[in-house]
């Protein structure tokens, strides 16, 4: 793994509030990021005790706890609770995960809870997806086709070119990938990032799409594409198990097939 690094406008200073567990046998620490723009203050750790006796087993479970009963102004995006929408996708102990599927049990020692890294940071743990989200618009990530069908039929595939597309359509946007990605870190203004590529090539590899050569016209930049050093922190950060360099290597070589 590559140096944990913390989000953009991060520098974070000593202090912060120590939320106790009183009378609880079985302690837990975590250590949650805390920034408010708003509010003036830098950037700090605040410290919650759980009793996880009292707790469901994932770190969102403790999150939820500790917004419910010790800080309600606590800040974090979550939604399906099921590792589906991708909303709670934050960093824990060094490694970008979902807190909804990251078992608490999992993490040893003391938890350290910050958002994905080198994101600017809206408020605490929610990092603004602006731009990761104009990335993605960016590729046209829908059916594009220049033929016409008869009326009221769909576009059809084999079972074998439908095969295809297993490892691709099930990535959820969290950012996991590209927030691992040092790359991305450095020439996330012009690089699109692991996630984006995958998304990119979910398209290239589907039979039923008729602008591969546009879409590669667009992918074919030194920055855009070319600056994945197939590091693979996206293919160990990835909470769905996909391999977002193998996508890359994919496009890759269709660039380099068309070339010949």
């Amino acid at each position: 793994m590559a140096e944990f690094r913390l989000p953009k406008n991060s520098r974070v200073h000593k202090g912060g509030t120590v939320h106790k567990a009183e009378g609880a046998s079985n302690v837990k620490k975590f250590k949650v990021y805390r920034y408010n723009p708003d509010s003036g203050q830098n950037p700090h750790f605040d410290t919650f005790e759980i009793d996880t006796d009292k707790c469901g087993p994932m770190v969102l479970d403790a999150l939820i706890k500790m917004k419910s009963e010790q800080d309600s102004t606590l800040t974090f995006r979550r939604s399906c609770r099921e590792g589906i929408c991708g909303s709670c996708s934050m960093n824990m102990n060094g490694k970008n995960g979902l807190a909804c599927t990251t078992a608490i049990e999992d993490l040893k020692g003391d938890i350290q809870i910050t958002p994905l890294p080198h994101m600017e940071v809206i408020k605490d743990l929610v990092p603004d997806f602006t731009h990761f989200y104009a990335q993605y618009a960016s590729i046209e990530p829908w059916l594009k086709t220049k033929s016409t069908t008869p009326s009221g039929k769909e576009r059809l595939q084999s079972p074998e070119e439908r095969e295809k597309l297993d490892g691709l359509y099930e990535c959820i946007l969290c950012a996991c990938c590209s927030t691992s990605c040092p790359s991305y870190w450095w020439n996330s203004d012009k690089f699109l990032g692991p996630a984006i590529l995958l998304q990119a090539y979910r398209w290239l590899a589907d039979s039923r799409d008729e602008y591969t050569g546009e879409r590669l016209d667009d992918l074919e930049d030194p920055f855009r594409l070319y600056r994945c050093h197939t590091i693979m922190n996206c293919a160990n950060a990835c909470p769905k198990g996909l391999s977002p360099a193998r996508a890359i290597a994919e496009i890759k070589k269709l660039e380099a097939e068309r070339q010949v």
